[in-house]
């Protein structure tokens, strides 16, 4: 790996949010201030083809990336907030149901958050 993989693989894995490619700047940039955005796109995309982290994809918003680590998402609907939510593994249940090998899954839930919920009461109180 590049020095820049490296150091964007670890911004990823060391991160507990889930960070677009312009969040992943920001950090990266702290370090080798030359940097520019170009490099950090590539250098995702590089990591993610190569399935050291994960793509998280939702309608409407950037790319968000996260480690490779056995967990699925809650997406508020509402405010676009990603959340860790961990829900019994289906890898079983999936190979059944196909017949053999997958490559991966990706679960989303989409609900609306308890913030975006306490706004939606207080509106209506007004």
């Amino acid at each position: 790996m590049t020095k820049y993989e490296t150091e964007i693989y670890n911004i990823i894995t060391a991160s507990t949010e889930h960070l677009t490619v312009e969040q992943i700047y920001m950090e990266i940039k702290k370090i080798y201030p030359k940097i520019v955005m170009a490099t950090v796109y590539n250098n995702v995309n590089k990591l993610w083809r190569a399935r050291l982290i994960r793509k998280i994809s939702v309608e409407n918003m950037p790319d968000r990336y996260d480690r490779i680590v056995k967990h699925d998402h809650l997406v508020c609907q509402t405010c676009g907030k990603l959340m860790d939510i961990t829900f019994e593994d289906l890898t079983d249940s999936l190979r059944e149901q196909m017949g053999g090998e997958f490559l991966s899954y990706d679960l989303k839930v989409f609900y609306i958050c308890p913030e975006c919920q306490e706004r939606e009461r207080s509106s209506e109180m007004r």
